[in-house]
């Protein structure tokens, strides 16, 4: 693979920072990529928590975070998301999320919708965020669907009982095999109907149609569309700009470039 700097792409960042500039609505969809910047290891993967073909357990991950893995033995699904759950603790948002929080900010119509559990965009200061996959930080009785929020998982029994009925709790979020939550679906049709006039894809392999979908009808449009990912994805000859970088570099230079002055020292 090619390693791009900064100085590489200096030409292309000032181009894309002055339709950033003129954007009305942005929408920015974020993945796994944007939070391997925060020291985050992504299932798998260079650096993934799951590399090898199976659990310690002799599960696919996939299968030990799924649902029907959840309703037949919780502390299984329990295990592997406290794992997770405890590699983000110590971790904090990037500058590539304090970026996009700034860009909120100082203009207003910024949507983020992630798939990242972790929280992220939201303790960097984001607040249009679309939490498509759920998050880490907020537990849900199966039984009576009560929430709690949690910093961390440290000193839980797990799997933990919920204090009002006595059922199990578990993250509020999307296991394998599991539909999206009907509320997020429907807060993500509401801005692609408002019609955003720049799309980002941040750190996302763009494997799942929601995501594709979006990035590929902007192409379709003429709308400007960013790709910022150091890998290859399915669009990723098809975007107007296209950033081999990691996220933490490349969005404060488009601010930069877009006029939008960033503290760098918040990250």
């Amino acid at each position: 693979m090619t390693l791009y700097t900064l100085a590489d792409c200096a030409a292309r960042i000032e181009a894309a920072g002055r339709l950033l500039s003129t954007a009305r609505r942005i929408l920015f969809i974020t993945g796994a990529g944007l939070s391997a910047d925060s020291g985050l290891p992504t299932y798998r993967g260079v650096g993934g928590l799951y590399e090898g073909a199976l659990t310690d357990v002799g599960l696919p991950i996939e299968q030990a975070l799924s649902g029907a893995m959840f309703e037949r033995r919780p502390d299984i699904t329990w295990r592997y998301l406290s794992q997770i759950e405890a590699s983000c603790r110590d971790a904090r948002p990037n500058a590539g999320h304090y970026a996009i929080a700034r860009l909120e900010a100082m203009h207003g119509a910024v949507t983020v919708l992630t798939q990242n559990v972790d929280g992220f965009h939201l303790m960097a200061g984001s607040h249009d965020v679309i939490e498509m996959h759920g998050t880490l930080r907020r537990l849900r009785c199966v039984d009576c669907g009560r929430c709690r929020q949690v910093d961390n998982y440290a000193g839980l029994q797990i799997p933990p009982d919920c204090p009002h009925c006595g059922g199990v709790l578990r993250p509020d979020v999307v296991l394998f095999g599991e539909n999206l939550p009907d509320q997020a679906v429907h807060r993500f049709e509401q801005v692609l109907a408002a019609g955003p006039d720049m799309i980002f894809s941040v750190g996302t392999g763009s494997s799942f149609p929601y995501i594709a979908g979006p990035m590929l009808w902007a192409i379709e449009q003429g709308i400007p569309t960013i790709e910022i990912n150091p890998g290859h994805t399915p669009i990723s000859e098809r975007v107007m700009f296209r950033f081999r970088l990691r996220a933490a570099e490349v969005l404060p230079a488009l601010l930069d470039a877009a006029g939008y002055s960033l503290d760098r020292g918040t990250d």
